[in-house]
């Protein structure tokens, strides 16, 4: 029992970060969706399904229009389709998880991507059941953002503008952390450089989707290099 307690509170300890980040933006989220005339169940159901960040302020405006089930799903598709990286990513993190597999892919947003991929779990502690709690809080975290959001946002009846930089920025500062703890930068500088190229080449709408499959085989290349000296 106390293993499993200790499991619980080194992933609490090590989300606080996102539970700042999730709550305040998810708050802006529902009220975002209380002043566009929705009930303050839509935004906790909308949050609790789609759980996909950027993804739900954009169906929000969608939901307003009239419905076109293709567009919705493309749109959708690019503005997820870094989550497909996430996952090639994660092969190595969460083989042998059985059920909880399923729960750790569903709750794989951006920020719980780099605290399971990048926390160095500590001998003593069950790696999978950190990594369990982490998502599950992080999909807490959002939920009771979006549902807080929602309810008050009768009371409030207010709009706080620039609140969606919010996830943007909990992103960045969870990246500069974890390039101060690496070795060397390389890594971080060629993404930096491959993205800005890219965003000046592609353009906005379709650099996402160039600059990750880049990425990937940059980091394929420099792999393959790496195992072909040993």
């Amino acid at each position: 029992m106390e293993g499993k307690v200790s499991n619980f509170r080194y992933a609490w300890t090590a989300s606080i970060p996102v539970l700042f980040g999730y709550v305040t933006l998810g708050f802006a989220y529902g009220l975002y969706m209380h002043n566009l005339g929705f009930a303050f169940w839509y935004p906790a159901l909308m949050a609790l399904t789609i759980y996909g960040g950027s993804v739900e302020f954009f169906i929000a405006n969608l939901l307003l229009q009239h419905f076109n089930p293709l567009n919705v799903l493309l749109i959708t598709a690019v503005l997820g389709f870094r989550q497909f990286f996430y996952g090639v990513a994660m092969l190595t993190k969460y083989p042998h998880h059985g059920w909880q597999k399923w729960l750790l892919i569903f709750g794989l947003s951006d920020e719980t991507f780099v605290l399971n991929y990048y926390t160095k779990i500590p001998d003593g502690y069950d790696p999978t059941t950190v990594r369990t709690w982490i998502s599950v809080l992080d999909y807490f975290y959002w939920a009771l953002g979006a549902l807080s959001g929602g309810c008050l946002g009768g009371i409030l009846n207010l709009q706080v503008k620039g609140l969606d930089f919010v996830m943007t920025a909990l992103f960045l500062v969870l990246a500069v952390e974890q390039i101060l703890k690496e070795k060397d930068h390389w890594s971080a500088l060629s993404g930096f450089v491959i993205t800005i190229a890219c965003l000046l080449v592609v353009g906005k709408s379709y650099f996402m989707i160039v600059t990750l499959l880049l990425l990937v085989l940059e980091y394929y290349w420099f792999g393959y290099r790496e195992r072909g000296r040993h």
